[in-house]
């Protein structure tokens, strides 16, 4: 594997020195600058690849070119959204910047409601809540049907939890799940978002999986012209929030994918801790099945917890087999005789960096180089022992 990590450009606390003296190779960066759906420049993207190219690392993937809100609704502007897409696509390719990242979750990117959960070892994590998720539904953001979407008992603990949270402890929790998280593409206050959601009123599952295809077939054909892979996240966490459709958390959901759109340059980012939420969901066998078109990936690992929830777990000790799916992983790579990058993800706040302010959540220097080195570690390990089996 191509080791690197993500960064979020010139003003992210961890500097392209930390990541190469992490002992990365590559860097996965995006215009986070840009607004979403606008064409990226050439000046710009060749401007931030000389940044990275002078600190001695290569930029490896795009995470994310995001796809306008117009095109997963199939709105009247989706026909500039993509000719604005196919744009962005030539502009990279002519800078030599070939792996594209993208996701097709409606508003919200990844979603989480504590961004500080401790962890017996005194390390900060994030974690998701369903209860808490449902208080902000239900309590403060006011959704007209979000009685709806949840069992009773998810009903009953998401009242209580409103009410033990302070006017401060209501606040933080509207900004955590709605004010965008690194690398998000979209920021809201509540009232725009309850609008925004009700734009998403005729657009169930299977709407919303065709303008997928259709995206995909609009822009794949380029792609394949240029040599380049568009790589789809799956969503995170893998399920419905909010009453919006998710279509990409399973491996049926992969199936249909790319039995839809067979494009070569139609590719997938595969994300160990978004698959490892589902229980359901076996990691070793996708990514065997799917690995010729796994051209990212991105290893961290979530600990399920009863009652639906999750928190980020260090990347050897969740509820996934990290070295099953490393060996998975081996497996394809050396099959096709290719270096797939990767990125250990969502580190813990630890030592130093508690007592340091503005680091982005998930992404703080110390958590993700312990899930680097035990990344690492396992690889060579797993590719000593085949040696030595030999």
């Amino acid at each position: 594997m191509e080791q690197t990590m993500r960064w979020f450009g010139p003003r992210d606390p961890v500097s392209l020195s930390d990541i190469r003296q992490a002992g990365c190779t590559g860097v996965v960066t995006a215009l986070h600058e840009m607004p979403n759906g606008a064409v990226w420049p050439v000046e710009a993207i060749a401007h931030r690849k000389a940044l990275i190219e002078q600190a001695g690392l290569r930029w490896s993937v795009v995470e994310s070119l995001p796809v306008h809100e117009a095109i997963k609704l199939g709105g009247p502007s989706r026909d500039d959204a993509l000719a604005n897409y196919r744009k962005s696509l030539v502009n990279l390719h002519a800078c030599g910047v070939t792996t594209v990242t993208y996701n097709f979750m409606p508003l919200l990117d990844w979603t989480r409601t504590d961004l500080a959960y401790e962890l017996p070892d005194g390390a900060l994590a994030l974690r998701f809540e369903p209860e808490a998720l449902a208080a902000y539904d239900i309590h403060i953001l006011r959704r007209p049907s979000a009685e709806g979407s949840y069992p009773d008992h998810v009903r009953a603990r998401a009242a209580v939890y409103f009410a033990s949270m302070d006017s401060a402890a209501r606040h933080r929790l509207e900004r955590t799940i709605i004010a965008g998280l690194p690398g998000s593409e979209e920021s809201f206050g509540s009232a725009e978002f309850l609008a925004a959601i009700e734009g998403y009123a005729q657009i169930d599952a299977q709407t919303l999986r065709e303008n997928l295809f259709g995206f995909l077939r609009a822009v794949c054909p380029l792609a394949d012209d240029l040599g380049m892979r568009l790589v789809i996240h799956p969503d995170d966490p893998p399920f419905e929030l909010f009453g919006l459709p998710r279509v990409v958390g399973s491996a049926d959901d992969l199936g249909k994918l790319f039995d839809a759109v067979p494009n070569v340059s139609n590719g997938l980012c595969f994300c160990v801790g978004s698959f490892g939420v589902a229980a359901q969901n076996d990691l070793p066998a996708m990514i065997r099945r799917f690995g010729d078109r796994v051209h990212f990936l991105h290893l961290r690992n979530v600990r399920r917890e009863a009652g639906g929830g999750f928190h980020e777990a260090t990347h050897l000790g969740g509820s996934s087999d990290m070295v099953a799916i490393m060996k998975a992983i081996r497996s394809i790579s050396m099959s096709g005789r290719r270096s797939i990058p990767m990125r250990p993800d969502h580190g813990h706040r630890m030592l130093d960096d508690l007592e340091k302010s503005g680091s982005n959540p998930g992404y703080s220097a110390i958590g993700r180089l312990r899930g680097l080195a035990e990344l690492r570690g396992l690889e060579i390990g797993i590719a000593a022992h085949e040696g030595a089996s030999q």
